[in-house]
């Protein structure tokens, strides 16, 4: 996956890490129910849909995985 946005809308994948630290950032993609990486719908408990969620790489996927476990950032 490019670095680029997928969406103008989202924000650039080159930035996820940071905002899967940003509890804000976190919270507004599930009060808006809009994917971080790509603006779709019924996102996760990380901001992420199911698609961008299965294109995560090993350290995404490990912080995305603490907000599943209610953990947060």
């Amino acid at each position: 996956m490019s670095l680029e946005r997928i969406n103008p809308a989202a924000i650039p994948r080159a930035h996820l890490m940071f905002a899967l630290n940003d509890r804000k950032s976190v919270q507004n993609a599930r009060k808006f129910d809009s994917c971080l990486l790509c603006c779709r719908g019924n996102v996760n408990e990380a901001g992420l849909c199911q698609v961008c969620w299965a294109l995560l790489s090993d350290e995404e996927l490990k912080k995305g995985q603490r907000w599943l476990a209610g953990v947060g950032p």
